[in-house]
Formats: structure tokens, sequence, C-alpha cells
């Protein structure tokens, strides 16, 4: 122990003179490190100052820096900007198919043909010159300037519209319109025009000039069903693309601006007053001389006629997508397609929508709208996919997904009616909150007491988010799912009242099942497929899986009879039928930005659909006016001249006495339409079976034919 306090003693003693040791190279180790970094720094200063400016020079600089900073934050908002733009052309160009399907009506009556007018492709080098040089001229004349926008010119539109105070000359490239017709649609919104922008900018960076022109040459629709300058020469005159004049090729480029106005088998004057400014805008931009477009000017071409053609164009776009998927394991590419559609019942679709959007659209805000139509058995009977298929392809009955509202309801119900309850069962409307969500009535206030039948034809906006708390979002997810119900539904709690969005399509083929008593909808389009020979390869009768049973029977009783109440003291009114009680229910979104009616009798179910492409919103649109008067029109006319079938559950099927639908304002003189006359049902399938029974004869050998006595043998034919 005495041994370790000299050296306890002798550390104590050198401590100090070891952390002097330590300070002093701390001092002289920052004194050099800050030496040295100021001799540095003063280099940099004396290298800097070579490139100080001063005056002009000074400007030029600040100028440029403060362009190369805004610049780079440019690119990071365009590539911000072009994600949408590289999701479209993420797995490259769509491609073409290569079926060639000839569309019949239910009674055997052509309609329409898909496939092989889209890949009846000719080279750009075969086409005649006059004809690229028109399109050229009226779409984009300095399509072989410009990277696939012209700002020259949009300048130039610009300028044109202002000077004529509305639009009179467009400012997209034939390459933005061919980024348009591959991969997005007709909305006028800028999210739509910025992604044009891009693809269009992909386009060029992809495919060569004559790809493009090439491309959008094949794959314009150009009217009468027809999709590219070649089939459309063979529609309107008859002719191979290769073989057209001067004139028609004028008639043909002016189809691009508005195939529907001026198609020539529909309106022969518009279709010749268009060519003559194709013709002008040759001359004008220096393509051709006056003294050669002259003869053209005096002899307009003549189209051949095609007016008892009508083609339902949306219906043929999505029966050719079933006739693909039906196809998708044959062989065969070549088909003849008898489908479920009645043109007499497509015409007044058509009309009715028509219309109401003439007479109503300007004061209720609203542009667009979609319809679909079944038949007792699932099929589609009649399509409208919007206002206008030469302005826009883009379906709107099937593709576009908007916000439902309280058509969603009867989805809720009927889950509800599934485990048990009945109609009048009596439940509170009261105020409710769900994670801070408190749903609010239309009128800002509650009824107390209702039974379940009043609560859905009053539109009571909180008892369905009660039944769904009560029953479980999922199992509501799971009806509407088994109904018929294709799209995505989120299941979160709003989607009681509507939110989750759903095609018209998918209204129909989900209300459809009331009428069937329980039992899916089994919606289709195509009755029949032959192929060239004549072989019948499928049939809806035979290859359609049986309906299966989605609602019990009580269950979709009770939803009949609460539904028949909302047309005839409900928030449906102007949806009431003279000749037969009708069920539905209408729906209005938040905002007035989708508008709904859909309903049903024991003929057909029918759904129907106004708002704007754009999302903007309407002029307080609601459910219970053009849809429902929409509705009304069309089922009046559709249940003309045939055997009224009732509504399952519905002990009387006639109207009360007296009861007729609510006029709307200025509804009170109009004219109601009348369905052309066709076969009745019964007798449809009579001919159906004699034309089955002669298809099978057909088929068979003369020899069993002869042995069967329908035919004389052979050798006394011959005698």
């Amino acid at each position: 122990m005495s041994k370790l306090l000299p050296s306890a003693k002798g550390f104590r003693r050198h401590r100090p003179s070891r952390l002097i040791e330590l300070d002093a190279w701390l001092d002289s180790s920052l004194w050099r490190f800050f030496h040295s970094f100021s001799g540095l720094w003063e280099s940099i200063t004396i290298f800097s100052r070579r490139f100080r400016t001063r005056g002009f020079n000074r400007v030029m600089v600040e100028l440029s820096g403060e362009a190369l900073t805004l610049g780079l934050a440019g690119i990071v908002v365009l590539l911000a900007l072009a994600q949408p733009a590289m999701r479209h052309t993420a797995a490259g160009l769509p491609e073409q198919t290569d079926y060639s399907v000839l569309f019949l009506d239910r009674h055997g009556n052509e309609i329409g043909r898909r496939g092989v007018l889209r890949s009846d492709a000719v080279p750009i080098d075969e086409l005649p010159d006059q004809f690229v040089k028109a399109v050229l001229a009226t779409e984009d004349r300095r399509f072989f300037e410009h990277w696939g926008i012209d700002f020259i010119g949009l300048g130039r539109a610009l300028s044109q519209n202002a000077r004529a105070g509305g639009v009179v000359q467009g400012g997209s490239t034939l390459t933005q319109q061919l980024a348009k017709n591959l991969y997005l649609t007709n909305e006028r919104s800028l999210d739509r025009k910025i992604n044009e922008a891009f693809i269009a900018l992909w386009l060029e960076t992809n495919l060569s000039k004559r790809q493009i022109l090439g491309m959008y040459l094949d794959r314009a629709y150009m009217g009468g069903g027809t999709f590219g300058a070649a089939a459309a020469a063979e529609f309107y005159f008859g002719k191979n693309i290769r073989d057209v004049n001067l004139a028609e090729s004028a008639m043909l480029a002016g189809l691009f601006k508005a195939p529907a106005n001026y198609a020539p088998h529909i309106n022969l004057p518009a279709a010749r007053a268009r060519a003559n400014v194709v013709l002008s805008a040759m001359v004008d931009s220096g393509f051709m001389t006056e003294g050669q477009v002259v003869t053209a000017r005096r002899s307009p071409a003549n189209a051949i006629d095609r007016t008892g053609i009508v083609s339902p164009d949306y219906f043929l776009d999505f029966a050719f997508e079933e006739v693909q998927r039906i196809a998708r394991p044959m062989t065969r590419r070549n088909f003849i397609a008898q489908t479920s559609i009645d043109m007499g019942l497509q015409r007044l679709a058509d009309e009715s929508i028509d219309y109401h959007l003439r007479q109503f659209g300007r004061s209720y805000a609203v542009e667009e709208s979609a319809m679909v139509v079944l038949d007792d058995e699932g099929g589609v009977v009649a399509l409208v996919g919007g206002r206008d298929y030469g302005l826009s392809q883009f379906n709107r009955a099937t593709r576009a997904l908007r916000q439902p509202g309280s058509s969603f309801k009867p989805f809720i119900y009927a889950a509800y009616m599934e485990e048990g309850h009945e109609p009048n069962e009596v439940v509170v409307d009261g105020p409710v909150s769900i994670a801070g969500w408190s749903p609010q009535n239309y009128g800002r206030s509650f009824a107390g007491r209702v039974s379940l039948t009043d609560a859905l034809a009053r539109s009571i906006n909180t008892i369905p988010v009660k039944l769904s708390q009560a029953i479980g979002m999922r199992k509501v997810v799971e009806v509407a799912k088994a109904m018929g119900v294709e799209s995505n539904l989120r299941g979160d709690k709003t989607m009681a009242l509507g939110t989750s969005e759903v095609t018209v399509l998918d209204q129909a083929t989900g209300y459809a099942v009331f009428p069937a008593g329980g039992l899916e909808s089994r919606r289709h389009t195509i009755l029949s497929l032959q192929d060239t020979n004549g072989e019948v390869v499928w049939t809806a009768a035979r290859d359609l899986p049986p309906r299966r049973r989605v609602l019990s029977q009580k269950a979709a009783d009770a939803m009949n009879q609460m539904m028949v109440t909302i047309p005839e003291r409900g928030t449906a009114r102007r949806a009431a039928l003279t000749m037969t009680r009708a069920a539905g229910k209408t729906g209005t979104t938040q905002g007035y930005r989708d508008a709904w009616f859909v309903g049903y009798t024991g003929n057909f179910t029918a759904a129907v659909w106004y708002g704007n492409d754009s999302f903007r919103p309407t002029n307080n649109l609601t459910g219970g006016s053009l849809p429902a008067m929409t509705w009304q029109r069309f089922m009046e006319a559709a249940h003309q001249g045939i055997e009224l079938r009732p509504i399952p559950g519905i002990e009387n099927p006639l109207p009360a006495p007296g009861q007729t639908p609510v006029a709307a304002a200025g509804e009170d003189d109009t004219p109601r339409l009348t369905r052309p006359a066709s076969l009745t049902a019964a007798t449809q399938r009579v001919l159906g079976d004699i034309a089955g029974a002669m298809a099978a004869a057909r088929r068979a050998a003369p020899e069993e034919l002869a042995s069967a006595g329908a035919l004389p043998a052979p050798d006394r034919a011959a005698r």
C-alpha cells in the first residue's frame, strides 16, 4: 500500500502538464486550420474577381442565373405533370384487333361491322397524294416542321379565334389528335390537354412522321361506324382509298373535324360544303392552285345512299369487346354475331336523351347523358354511351365511373332484407355520427319514426347509414357484387350514400335482379356467334351459365314492394307510367355533379345518367328531373303493343286510378313517342325455332333427309 502512494502522487503532479499540452495542441491545430482556410478563401476570392461583372454584363448574368433556377424548377414540375402520360404509354402502342365481326340485331338485320374496318390499313406511300395534302391542309399544315406541339399554329389559332369571337380554328396538331385517339377521351379539361401534349412528344420521339401520319389516317373515326380512311372510302364511295379523286379526297378529309355532322350519307349538302372549305385550305396552304381545284368545286363527290343504315356505334363497341372475350379460346377470327339489341328501342333511347338534352340541357347546365336498357333475360336491348358518337367515342355507359348517390341505396336495403327484415319495419330517422362523420338529410331535418318503405321512398340519408352499420359494409359489398356490380367498391362508411363510383351498366345490371325475382340478370349482348361457314360456335341459350339466385325470393319481393312506391309518392313521381306500375330509385350526388334514375317494370330495366365529362356541377339537376323524365318517356313508348309482365311480389300490377306522371315545365304539350312495330316475344321464339331447324336441315346429309322423307332420293331427283 505504501508503494502505491508515490505513484498516485506522481500522477497528480504530472496531470496539469498533460492538460496544458493538450490545450496547446488544440490551439495550434485550430490556428493552423483557420489560417489555411483564410488563405484558401482569399485565393478563391482573388480567382472569382476575374468573373465579376458590372453594368449590362451583370444584368445578363443575373437574368441567366434566375433563368437557370426557374428552368430547374420547371423541369421538376414538368416531370410531375408527365407522370399520368408516362403511365398511359408504359405499355407502348395499343394493338389493333385481328377480329372481323358482322353484327346483326335480334331480328337478323345487319347493323354494323367491327374489327376489319379498323385493320384494313393502307401504307402511306400508296395513299393518293391529293388526299394526304387535303388532310394536312385542314388538320396540320406544319406537321413535318414541329415536334408534336406547334406553338406557331397555336398562336395563329388563338389570334383567329379572338378576331372571330369564338372557336373557329383548333390549335391541336395531328400528333396530339392521334394521342387523344389512342389513349385519351374527348373530355374538355386541363388534365387531358396536358396528357395529350406529353403523349404527343412521346409519339414524336418513338415514331417517324410517316408512321404517325399513317397511324392517324388508319385509326381516326370517320362516321358510319368506320375507322380509318380505307374503310371510309369503301363505305361512302364504294372505292378503294387508292382510287379516290380530288373531290372525294376533300370530302374524306373534311370528316376528321366532325364526322357526325359532315358524314355524306347523313347530310350530303353539309359534306359538300365542308369539302369546299378543305379545297380552299389546300389553296391557302400552297399545296394546290385554284386552277387545280376548280374541277372538284364544280363536280362535288357523290356518296352511296346508306340512309337506311343506322349504326348503334356505342352498342357495337361494347358488343365487339364481348365477342373478343367469347372468341379468345377459339382459333377463328371472322364471325357473324346476332345481338340482343332491338333497333326500335335503341331509336327510342337515342331520341329520349337527345330530346331532353336539347330542351333542358342549357337550363340545367348539363352536356352528357348515358342509358342502358336490359330485357327480362338480361339482354342489352338499347345502349346510349353519350350525346354524339362522332364527337366522342368514349362510352359513358360502360366505362365512365360516376358516383351513384342515392341510387345506390337499394343495394343497402337489399342486403338488409336478406337478413330477414320486413318493409314495414319501423326505424328512427335521427342524428348519426361515425368517427366524426355526420350525414345529413336533404332538407337538413329528421323525420323521427318511419317505416323502411317510407325511408326509401323519401330517400332519407341517415337510415341506410344505420342499416349498413348494423349488417356491416362487407355484407353490402358482397350483395352488390353478387347482383352484378363489377366496379371496385371501396366499402367505407360513406358508401351507404353512394360515394363509390360505378358505371351505368353496373346500375342496370344490379337493379335487373329485382324484377327477376332475385335471380342474377346475367347481362349479355351476344345471342349467337357463327363462323364464315355458317356453323354456330356459341349461343347464349346453350353456353351462358344458368342464372344463380343472388337474393332470396322473400327479399326480392320485399324490395319490389318498397320500390314501387318511389314513382308513386316518392322522389321519382315523374317516372310513373300510365299502363303498368314501375319501380326505381333516383340519385343525386353532392354538388349536383351526377343525376340518376334507375328503374324497372316486369319487361325492362333501364338506368339513366346525366352529368358533365369535366365533372363540372350542373344547375341543381336532380335524379327526379331529367333522368326520371327520360326514363318515363322511353318506357311509355317501349311498352306499347307488348305483353305486360307484372313485377314479382306486386299484387296489383296496374297503376292506381288517376295515377299519372308529374309533368315537368314545358312537357305538358310534348308529343309522346310511338314504338316502332316489332314482333312479340312469342313470335320471335317461334321464328327462332324455325330458323334453327332450317339451319340444322341444311347441315344434314341429303341421304338422311331422303330417308326421313324430307327430300326425294338422289337417283329419283336426278331423273
